[in-house]
């Protein structure tokens, strides 16, 4: 490509995307006010949901952190893109063909998007050597676990030929340069040049929740291969492996749906959940389970109380396994859910459960979880002998390490008397190991922290917050709030006149300034960004909020009325506000200048009686 994306072509393609399938497919979202959606910040961790989608406005906001801005600022946090690769990825969406204006490229406008189509072109390269020859072992490893064409096929499963540069080569006819290879981790570069990262082995593409290929997972299949067991992608700018999820792209539908999501530990384990119905599995590629993972899934994963999500993990019940476990167990507490364990019987895993014992078995596994703080906790008592009195307080003061974790109260106390039960001890002897344990946690959390540590300098703003205390400020905002989000409910010259009176919070002031110079706007799409355009960005935030926050109206009669009764008394502040003005400048003139008393003085009853008309009396 060359040049940047023309702006027309920039506004066509955000008409034609719904921001609310967009978000929707990062975020868990239920109706809220009129027009509006609300669910749980992907940007920050919260328990109730303070991020507000606007589809009709085509905006999003967060309440508690400030995050916010239009479709393609939200898939440029979410997937770290470019602004431009952010307009190509939502154009392939609609199936949308971009023109390019001539001109320099951005920096490094358009590189993804090249890794992207390289990943594409050789995933389905992969996919048919499969059915070659030469691909046979790896269609018997596949045999062996139970896996058919078919099954194959829904995973995008492939093969890599044993071949030097096979894959390099056909990427490279296809028009593919050696720096994007490189850059995209399907080649490396060695004294005789290009050769294929992946050769002689069984391949899985890895998609992204937009269900982009962005790496690749691969098996070792033939003896004379000196690598690991499993080899994947290496970071590139598109794959970074502590925020990588396999099965992501087919499980993020069911996890938001379901609120349920199992975490498995490979490739072969996410196909077997999903051919036996749990298709909300997922798997890390090459690397522990950790917070980059936990974000992603909070996004898909709601703060109900009620009817709390599920997180279940499934290891194996080697020594290798069990560490995995107790490190979920240490992030139980960062889910927006309940966290299980699930073992399989005989400590099969869900591939080699499904093998020997078919679909039922595995949907069981899943079935008999356990609570993860009651298996963190049996963990630690399995160290001990209970049929000893050392044993049981051994395994008491060992567990009680782990429920001094709980932050519950209530979950808590339940888990004291299970291990009082469990280790037959009184349960005030447990209850006091677990608040020894408590305050031994508090002490060595503060014990780092140096007396002379200097907060960071808040950054700069040029407009303090506006004091929501003060009854006047906070109808401002009230009237702020009914001029962006209602402007057609207001008359041009209502609205005129509203926004160029005089505001008592200086932020307020400058959103009306902001909403003044924004007119002509006011009945079309743009009335949002022409506000912004013309206000200072560190404001922004605060604009947000106000065209995000729902109005006090079930139904369309009521928000009338609201909108009538907030405009009214907007006038007879400002009104109000003109008549004290114009009393201070009366006070100030000479007796001498009678001509312009007498004027002043018939502006002065001429307020008051629009004033009071407006109030009624």
């Amino acid at each position: 490509m060359a040049g940047k994306i023309s702006s027309r072509d920039i506004e066509e393609v955000k008409s034609r995307v719904n921001i609310a399938d967009v978000v929707g497919s990062y975020v868990a979202l239920k109706p809220a006010s009129a027009g509006s959606l609300k669910g749980l910040c992907p940007f920050h961790q919260e328990k109730s949901p303070s991020f507000n989608v606007r589809p009709l406005q085509g905006f999003y906001h967060c309440f508690g952190c400030g995050a916010g801005g239009d479709v393609y600022k939200f898939l440029q946090e979410m997937e770290s893109l470019s602004f431009y690769e952010a307009v190509e990825n939502l154009a392939g969406k609609v199936g949308y063909t971009l023109t390019y204006e001539a001109g320099a490229k951005g920096p490094d406008q358009g590189q993804k998007a090249r890794i992207y189509e390289a990943n594409a072109a050789a995933a389905k390269y992969f996919q048919d050597q499969l059915m070659t020859d030469p691909a046979i072992p790896g269609r018997d490893f596949l045999k062996s676990r139970g896996f058919d064409k078919a099954a194959a096929e829904m995973f995008g499963v492939g093969f890599a030929p044993k071949g030097w540069n096979n894959l390099t080569d056909h990427l490279k006819a296809v028009g593919f340069t050696e720096e994007e290879l490189i850059t995209a981790s399907l080649s490396s570069k060695g004294e005789r040049g290009l050769y294929d990262k992946f050769r002689g082995r069984l391949i899985w593409p890895i998609r992204d929740t937009s269900n982009q290929v962005i790496g690749f997972g691969a098996r070792k299949l033939f003896d004379d291969d000196q690598g690991p067991k499993y080899l994947n992608t290496s970071e590139t700018p598109v794959y970074h492996k502590s925020a990588v999820l396999y099965g992501i792209d087919l499980a993020k539908k069911e996890i938001s749906k379901s609120q349920k999501v199992v975490v498995v530990e490979g490739y072969t384990d996410v196909m077997a959940c999903h051919l036996a119905g749990i298709t909300t599995a997922v798997a890390t590629c090459g690397t522990a389970f950790g917070d980059d993972h936990i974000r992603i899934l909070n996004r898909m994963l709601s703060a109900n109380v009620d009817n709390p999500a599920e997180v279940i993990f499934t290891f194996d019940p080697d020594e290798a396994g069990q560490k995995a476990a107790m490190r979920a167990f240490a992030d139980a507490d960062k889910f927006h859910a309940n966290s299980f364990i699930a073992v399989g019987p005989d400590g099969l895993d869900p591939s080699d459960l499904r093998v020997q014992k078919g679909d039922e078995a595995v949907s069981l596994m899943i079935e008999n979880k356990k609570p993860i703080y009651e298996f963190a906790i049996k963990q630690k008592m399995k160290n001990f002998n209970l049929d000893s009195v050392e044993g049981r307080v051994g395994a008491a003061r060992a567990s009680a390490s782990v429920i001094a974790t709980i932050r519950d109260s209530a979950l808590r106390s339940v888990y004291i008397r299970e291990l009082a039960n469990w280790v037959n001890l009184d349960l005030s002897e447990v209850s006091a190991l677990v608040d020894r344990a408590i305050k031994e946690k508090v002490v060595s959390a503060v014990a780092p922290l140096r007396q002379d540590s200097v907060p960071e300098a808040p950054a700069e703003n040029t407009f303090q917050a506006p004091d929501l205390n003060d009854p006047a400020v906070r109808f401002e905002r009230q009237l702020l709030e009914v001029l962006i989000q209602q402007p057609a409910m207001v008359s041009a010259e209502d609205l005129k006149q509203l926004s160029s009176g005089d505001f008592l919070a200086g932020a307020h002031g400058a959103i009306a300034q902001a909403i003044y110079s924004a007119l002509e706007h006011r009945t079309d799409n743009n009335w949002l960004p022409k506000i912004a355009e013309v206000l200072e960005p560190t404001l922004h935030s605060a604009l947000r909020s106000l065209a995000a926050t729902e109005l006090p109206a079930r139904n369309d009669q009521e928000l009338e009325r609201y909108v009538s009764g907030v405009v009214n008394a907007g006038f007879i502040a400002l009104l109000t506000r003109q008549k004290l003005s114009m009393q201070a400048v009366l006070r100030q003139l000479d007796p001498s200048e009678s001509a312009k008393i007498e004027q002043l003085q018939r502006e002065l009853i001429s307020i008051e009686e629009r004033r009071r008309k407006l109030q009624g009396g």
